[in-house]
């Protein structure tokens, strides 16, 4: 019991003593130097980050599917070009 109540009165002597430190005042410093310049660093949070993540994936799959719709319409026209195309020429000859 002895020893417990020592080691808990050398172990608040030690925080008292850190605490009045200049120890204690360069680290306030330090994190008040690191804080202003992360701030003007313009960085996002971890949580806005995920968010802009989600959506780019999003945007991806949406730029895919329309990507592949195109190449579908694509297709369709193509035929449709290509015989337009080919009756032209013929109704030109019937005219003359």
């Amino acid at each position: 019991m002895l020893s417990q109540k020592l080691f808990d009165e050398i172990s608040n002597k030690i925080s008292e003593t850190i605490a009045a430190s200049p120890a204690k005042d360069i680290e306030k410093n330090i994190k008040a130097m690191m804080g202003a310049t992360f701030a003007r660093m313009d960085l996002v949070t971890r949580e806005e980050f995920d968010v802009q993540q989600e959506v780019l994936a999003r945007t991806r799959e949406q730029l895919t599917q329309l990507e592949t719709r195109l190449q579908a319409l694509e297709a369709a026209a193509a035929p449709a070009a290509g015989s337009a195309a080919t009756d032209a020429p013929a109704a030109d000859s019937e005219a003359q």
